[in-house]
């Protein structure tokens, strides 16, 4: 009966050990990572997993030419505290970069990635 018990009780630490260390990944993204577009976007969209710290997480987008072509801070979306946005300066064809990185606000954990996409001359 005790073997039994120390095992539900293992079994219990298993399962819920995956919600303590849970990290903010990236859900989706618009433009989507790989998505080739028609005209350029005035923002970038991410949608994370759970939570972020919009002061504590960035987004970060290269041109073809490896510059920055964001405007800036990333800002957490009003209505959805798992999304961040960030504005984009005037944008032409080609292949963008956008680098991010998200600091869950449960426990602080970073995370961070990177994709592409591309504006079609």
């Amino acid at each position: 009966m005790t073997r039994l018990l120390l095992s539900l009780g293992v079994t219990a630490l298993l399962l819920t050990a995956g919600d303590a260390f849970a990290h903010a990944d990236l859900a989706s993204s618009d433009p989507a990572s790989g998505a080739t577009i028609a005209a350029a976007p005035a923002k970038i969209s991410i949608t994370f997993t759970e939570e972020v710290a919009p002061k504590l997480s960035t987004i970060e987008v290269l041109d073809p030419m490896g510059m920055r072509a964001d405007d800036g801070a990333a800002q957490a979306d009003d209505n959805d505290p798992k999304v961040l946005t960030v504005g984009l300066k005037s944008m032409g064809a080609g292949t963008y970069k956008v680098n991010w990185r998200a600091i869950a606000t449960d426990d602080g954990h970073k995370t961070e990635g990177s994709y592409q996409f591309t504006v079609k001359p």
